[in-house]
């Protein structure tokens, strides 16, 4: 039997389209003959004072549209917009840790629900590691991962980035092709099937 084709998804966990696009994005290997293969990016983003009167309009927009999105279709999840801009490196190591435990699903959605609630700082280790711990996982050996293998791995990743010309999130890369935006996941559905990916009596009539 040959290997599922590979998708890889880039994600940062300050990223409201990156929320909304993660579990419709592995709901893809139940129907199609893939794998998902999850990447951390660092959206570089400007914060309040930094940015023109257009992208503040642009912000504002940017969430009023998620939340659409999120009530119509992803089961009226919670966003509430971050009051600063987080490096989310602890938080993306920690999903690389939590990748090598067999957790990053779990992890990733614990992740993204508590930060667009407002209940977790994702630039700190301390609350990351209170996260890694609430899933059964080591604290101690996350703080191990990410003072030594994790900020290599990490970089790695941003490396590879580079290598995808990867400018922002989510983004999936099939093929060498790139589908950026959650809402072209369909887009992506339509090339899957066009490979003849469709797993045996799955329901692709959505896609």
């Amino acid at each position: 039997m040959s290997e599922p084709a590979e998708i890889k998804m880039y994600s940062d966990y300050k990223s409201p389209y990156a929320y909304i696009a993660f579990d419709p994005a592995y709901e893809l290997e139940e129907k199609y003959d893939v794998r998902i293969k999850w990447r951390p990016f660092q959206l570089r983003l400007k914060g309040k004072g930094q940015r023109s009167i257009y992208s503040e309009w642009k912000v504002r927009y940017s969430y009023m549209d998620v939340r659409r999105n999120a009530n119509l279709l992803h089961g009226g999840k919670m966003i509430r917009g971050p009051l600063k801009i987080f490096d989310t490196t602890p938080a993306l190591i920690g999903g690389l840790y939590a990748e090598k435990q067999g957790k990053l699903k779990d992890y990733s959605r614990a992740v993204f629900e508590a930060f667009f609630k407002r209940e977790l700082a994702a630039d700190e280790a301390d609350a990351v590691a209170d996260v890694i711990s609430s899933l059964g996982m080591s604290a101690e050996e996350y703080r191990a991962y990410l003072a030594g293998e994790g900020i290599e791995d990490y970089e790695r990743a941003q490396e590879e980035a580079v290598e995808d010309q990867i400018f922002g999130v989510p983004l999936f890369v099939f093929e060498d092709e790139q589908f950026w935006g959650h809402d072209r996941i369909w887009l992506l559905e339509h090339r899957l099937k066009e490979r003849g990916l469709v797993k045996q009596g799955a329901d692709t009539a959505a896609g």
